[in-house]
């Protein structure tokens, strides 16, 4: 049932809204730099497939690079880490730019969007504040996390089109170089808000490492399904609105999708959700099988982009609530003292999934055809239902070094 006003009650908390808005600067070019450095690359060497393959290696690189860099906020704090590690990124993107610009060889592209790859996992690293204010008040966490992943719902609207906007109508460097400044702008504002931060855990206070807690490596088999779902979605759509003629309205068809999972996502954190979130989480992942069908249905059926539309909104709506209860259990599963690391493992799962789901829906999508597509995601989000169940649902058992369950969890209450 509704609860009054959650969200005043979050921000009321001193320094909230300043590492919010921080955040939130920072997070929104993590939506612009794929799509700016296709725009900036395919314009100026005449090749998306050498667009691709760059952004793509900058992904492989994110994948086993951020971990790392989460170990370090964990262990020496998030300012410390956080500023640094952001500026070895904009120098990356920077070099990428010039790179570009001189016509310099092609390897140097690979190596320069390489270098983005320390760039700290900023939604993580919020969620672990929001942890750290509202350690044993699983009510107001669970609003804090509904309202984080709302925020990466409106950042991926909103950054893929102000990128292609400022590549667009300025020059097609415009996208990177705002970007750069806006991340390393919201980064200096979020680390300043020194009062929210939680305190550092060297390597002999933290515990053990996230990938031998139980119960973690489930989640993250999950979250690869999951990241399934939604880069197949994601290039299925684009190619099913091509087929149709209508190329340009892909991203706002895709726009449709977030602006659902948004909404949801702001809902459900004023919602107190019946029971513990392991026992929630096959349900909201059953819901997001089920409306996944329906654009499914849209285009192999009716073959309409407008109907389309109506049905990833709808799908969407499944988006949040699955995500916000996954990375509820992996703060409840995680060890003490390494929670960046965990929420930033899920990240890399799900980044892995978005891979992943691209290369099928993309080979489904030339050898049979875009409609067909989207039974990937389907499939995807059903093998993670299948996870759910077996494995993920399981009631874990305290070790020492782990945070405890928060005994309102399990009571239901909240």
């Amino acid at each position: 049932m509704p609860r009054p006003n959650p969200y005043r009650a979050l921000f009321a908390v001193p320094g909230a809204r300043a590492f919010t808005a921080g955040n939130l600067m920072a997070r929104l070019p993590m939506g612009m730099f794929s799509v700016s450095a296709v725009v900036m690359i395919a314009g100026t060497r005449g090749s998306y497939a050498l667009a691709g393959a760059v952004t793509a290696t900058g992904l492989a690189a994110t994948a086993l690079v951020a971990p790392w860099t989460a170990r370090l906020v964990d262990r020496y704090g998030q300012a410390r880490i956080a500023v640094p590690a952001t500026l070895v990124a904009v120098l990356g993107s920077l070099a990428l730019v010039v790179c570009v610009r001189r016509g310099a060889p092609d390897w140097t592209l690979f190596a320069a969007y390489a270098a983005t790859a320390t760039t700290p996992n900023t939604g993580g690293m919020s969620r672990a504040r929001w942890n750290h204010l509202f350690r044993g008040d699983p009510a107001a966490l669970h609003t804090a996390n509904s309202f984080e992943q709302a925020a990466d719902e409106l950042c991926f609207m909103l950054g893929p089109v102000l990128a292609a906007f400022l590549c667009g109508t300025f020059f097609p460097e415009a996208g990177t170089l705002t970007g750069a400044v806006l991340l390393v702008t919201g980064t200096l504002v979020f680390a300043a808000q020194r009062a929210t931060e939680p305190p550092p855990r060297p390597g002999t206070a933290a515990g053990p490492s996230p990938l031998r807690a139980p119960g973690i490596m489930p989640l993250l088999v999950c979250c690869l399904a999951l990241g399934a779902v939604f880069g197949a979605t994601e290039v299925v759509t684009i190619a099913f609105a091509d087929t149709r003629g209508h190329a340009a309205a892909a991203g706002v068809v895709l726009a449709l999708q977030a602006a659902g999972s948004c909404a949801a996502g702001l809902t459900f954190g004023t919602l107190r959700p019946m029971g513990p979130a392991a026992r929630r989480h096959p349900w909201s992942v059953a819901a997001m099988t089920v409306l996944l069908t329906l654009p499914l249905l849209a285009a192999a059926v009716a073959g309409s982009l407008p109907l389309l539309a109506g049905a990833l909104l709808v799908a969407g709506m499944a988006t949040a609530p699955t995500m916000v209860t996954t990375m509820a259990l992996v703060q409840e599963r995680t060890p003490e003292g390494r929670l960046n690391e965990g929420m930033t493992l899920a990240v890399t799962g799900l980044l892995g999934g978005i891979a992943c789901g691209s290369a099928a829906g993309g080979w489904i999508t030339d050898h049979v055809s875009p409609a067909a597509g989207y039974g990937i995601p389907v499939l995807a989000a059903a093998t993670a239902l299948l996870i759910s169940l077996a494995a993920v649902r399981r009631p874990v058992p305290h070790k020492p070094g782990q945070d405890r369950p928060d005994p309102a969890e399990s009571r239901a209450s909240h």
